[in-house]
């Protein structure tokens, strides 16, 4: 019988972008985030070594990851949050995907003074979803012993909206 594959969880601290939402409309809201591919790190350094390196991310020829949200679906609000689902573009290694992704997005009117002594507003977005690695010409069809084809990802990204 087979080991299960261990887990390894990752992050990144490289995001940027802008999301525009109005909290009265939010079939309108649009962006684009951003990610870093080098700020990607794992806990063990040889793994992160190979993730970065030419075989896998290549974040030399390909430093970034990007999202670019064109609409929101199936919009369902939830107190202070709004559920839907995020129609958008999904650009890994130079290859961009259409995809759909669960998002809850939270509105903090007036929140953005609490935290850093200026007014306005903050808008928490989280999502957690799943891209083959195949689909983005990662090692597809390679090293499945090693490393799933699905990999799991979590965002959650706070930005404000300073007035």
């Amino acid at each position: 019988m087979d080991a299960p594959l261990e887990s390894i969880n990752g992050s990144g601290d490289g995001v940027s972008g802008q999301v525009k939402f109005d909290p009265q409309k939010p079939e309108l809201t649009t962006g684009k985030i951003s990610l870093s591919a080098k700020s990607l790190h794992v806990g063990n350094p040889v793994l992160k070594e190979h993730m970065h390196g030419k075989d896998w991310l290549n974040v030399e020829k390909f430093p970034s990851i990007h999202f670019s949200l064109n609409q929101l679906h199936n919009i369902k609000k939830d107190g202070m949050d709004v559920l839907a689902d995020a129609q958008g573009k999904m650009t890994i290694r130079n290859i961009t995907l259409d995809m759909k992704v669960p998002v809850r997005l939270t509105y903090l009117k007036g929140m953005l003074e609490k935290r850093n002594r200026v007014k306005g507003d903050l808008l928490v977005i989280r999502s957690k979803f799943s891209v083959k690695r195949d689909d983005f010409d990662i090692q597809a069809g390679q090293n499945l012993e090693k490393v799933a084809n699905e990999i799991e990802i979590s965002l959650n990204v706070a930005g404000a909206a300073p007035f």
